[in-house]
C-alpha cells in the first residue's frame, strides 16, 4: 500500500479505540459518531428520560473499558450497544410497565401504536407483522429473546454484531430470534381470532 493509499483510508472505529487508549480524546470520534444511536436505542426500549442517563453511562463504561476491548471482529458499535443492553437489563420492570402501557394503548383504540418513544418500536417491527398488541407481545418474550430481537429491529445490527453485543454464538442469535418471533406472532394470532383464521386459511 502506497502512503498516498494510507493517508487516504478514514481509521476504522477499531483503530480510534486503540489510539484512545494513549489518546483519551481520540474516543469524543466515537462518542459523536453513536451517541445518537445508542440514545434512540435506550429510549426506544426504556423512555427519553432514561436514555439521558443510561446513553452517558454506557459511553463512561465503554471509556474506562477501552484498553480491555479485544478486537471482537472490530464491531466497536456493536460493543457499545452490548453495553447498553447491560444497562437497560437493570431496568426491566421499567420496560416491561412501558410494554404494558403500550398494549392499554392500543387496546382503547383499536389502532396502530405511533407516540413519540413507541414510534420507532412501532414501525421498525412492523416489518416482522408486529401490529397490534406490541406491548402485550413483546412483554411476553424471555429476556434474552427480546434483547436479540430489539437489537435486530432498532439498532438495525447484523447476526453477527448481536452475537459481539450479547457474548453469544452467531447460531443462537439466530435460535432466539426466531423463538421470538413465533412467540410474537403468537401472541399476536391469539390476541386477533381473525388473522388466526386468515392465516390457517393461507397455509
Amino acid at each position: 500500500m502506497t502512503m498516498t493509499a494510507q493517508s487516504a483510508r478514514s481509521p476504522s472505529d477499531a483503530d480510534i479505540l486503540r489510539e484512545s487508549r494513549d489518546r483519551p480524546g481520540r474516543f469524543a470520534d466515537l462518542f459523536d459518531a453513536y451517541h445518537g444511536q445508542i440514545h434512540r436505542y435506550i429510549a426506544s426500549r426504556l423512555s427519553a428520560g432514561h436514555a439521558d442517563d443510561l446513553a452517558a453511562e454506557t459511553f463512561l463504561v465503554a471509556f474506562r473499558g477501552r484498553k480491555r476491548f479485544g478486537g471482537q471482529g472490530g464491531h466497536v458499535r456493536a460493543w457499545l450497544y452490548g453495553i447498553a443492553t447491560n444497562l437497560i437489563r437493570r431496568h426491566r420492570r421499567d420496560e416491561e410497565r412501558k410494554y404494558r402501557a403500550l398494549g392499554r394503548i392500543a387496546a382503547s383504540d383499536g389502532t396502530d401504536v405511533h407516540d413519540n418513544d413507541e414510534d420507532q418500536i412501532a414501525a421498525r417491527l412492523d416489518a416482522l407483522g408486529v401490529r397490534r398488541d406490541l406491548g402485550a407481545a413483546l412483554r411476553s418474550l424471555k429476556p434474552a429473546d427480546r434483547d436479540v430481537l430489539l437489537l435486530i429491529a432498532l439498532a438495525e445490527l447484523s447476526y453477527a454484531e448481536v452475537a459481539v453485543a450479547l457474548g453469544i454464538a452467531e447460531g443462537t442469535v439466530a435460535s432466539r430470534l426466531n423463538r421470538a418471533r413465533r412467540t410474537v406472532r403468537a401472541a399476536l394470532a391469539d390476541a386477533d381470532p381473525a388473522r388466526t383464521r386468515q392465516e390457517h386459511e393461507n397455509g
